[in-house]
């Protein structure tokens, strides 16, 4: 596959499995054997589809009507850095913190490895601590109180 070829996939990955709720992509995106970094908590690693799918659900149960957008894209070899911004509903409980109904708002960046057409590692950074900000502050948590 070409580095332009990766980067569709990588545009299908976002806007149909984030934005359309289509589970059935991930297996057909991601390999059996792959390995991913970030997308959980700080040192846990994702292990194939089943892996990412079970983040997945966890992530579909406390938030809701996602909206990813794709800031920037490009591909150099195997790999492919997607610098992207989502808005979702916070519908449900996440990290303790039960629905609070408000949008939320974060920025990261996705790079992945691609051996044929298919994901086999993916590096993520995005902004987990802005995440947990906006649904503490406007849960009444105890992050600014914190900062008092």
């Amino acid at each position: 596959m070409s580095p332009e070829d990766n980067v569709t996939i990588m545009k299908r990955w976002f806007q149909q499995v984030w934005n359309e709720g289509r589970v059935h992509t991930i297996h057909e995106v991601l390999a059996k054997d792959f390995i991913g970094y970030g997308q959980d908590a700080p040192g846990v690693a994702i292990r194939g589809p089943e892996g990412f799918v079970a983040l997945y659900e966890r992530f579909r149960a406390a938030f809701s009507e996602f909206r990813f957008t794709i800031e920037d894209a490009f591909a150099s070899g195997d790999k492919v850095t997607v610098r992207w911004s989502a808005e979702m509903i916070h519908t449900g409980e996440h990290a303790g913190i039960r629905a609070t109904h408000k949008k939320i708002r974060i920025t990261g960046i996705t790079i992945a490895r691609f051996e044929g057409n298919k994901a086999v590692e993916a590096w993520d950074n995005w902004d987990q601590l802005a995440l947990m900000q906006q649904l503490s502050a406007q849960s009444g948590g105890t992050a600014q109180a914190a900062h008092s």
